[in-house]
């Protein structure tokens, strides 16, 4: 199965509208789709608007691929459990949110070579393809690093995020 996510916040049609055109280009009928306050009627993929976390949990875990919005919560899950997943960010400038934070987000699990990221419909489908033909996914480690740890200290007593703790790529083990 794949398991494809948008969250609970916001519709993210331009990501639902894209997966059900490929699952009903290349016949699939194994994608399952969470889609949230989504007004897209989708025609090739089983959709629910709303699943509670134990059902989100569960889904992850069957799927062979996740696809979600750039959502922490959706990555560090599948990352946990082992799934390979491609994200596509949400962009401000469509109305998708209200600030470009899950394009900075991609950007940074993609550096660390753990996820796909797809920052357009294009890329979408081609990541789609290739990920459909492939079978590697990396387990996320149950404990954060160090630098994760040192991090997130720091935002809680300051505010601010710094970068120099450390590269990116040392803070998830």
């Amino acid at each position: 199965m794949i398991f494809v996510t948008v969250g609970t916040q916001v519709q993210f049609d331009r990501l639902i509208r894209t997966v059900d055109e490929w699952a009903g280009a290349r016949g699939k009928t194994n994608v399952f789709a969470q889609i949230g306050p989504s007004d897209y009627r989708a025609g090739h993929i089983h959709v629910e608007r709303f699943i509670d976390p134990a059902q989100f949990r569960k889904c992850v875990e069957q799927a062979k691929l996740v696809v979600a919005h750039a959502g922490m919560g959706s990555i560090i899950t599948a990352l946990e459990l082992g799934k390979r997943i491609i994200v596509m960010p949400r962009l401000a400038r469509l109305g998708e949110h209200r600030n470009d934070h899950q394009v900075a987000t991609a950007k940074r699990f993609a550096e660390q070579g753990r996820i796909e990221v797809a920052f357009d419909q294009t890329e979408l489908v081609e990541k789609l393809d290739q990920m459909e033909a492939s079978d590697n996914a990396a387990r996320l480690g149950a404990e954060a690093s160090p630098g994760l740890i040192l991090a997130i200290r720091t935002f809680i007593e300051t505010g601010q995020i710094h970068f120099d703790h450390g590269s990116p790529s040392a803070w998830v083990v």
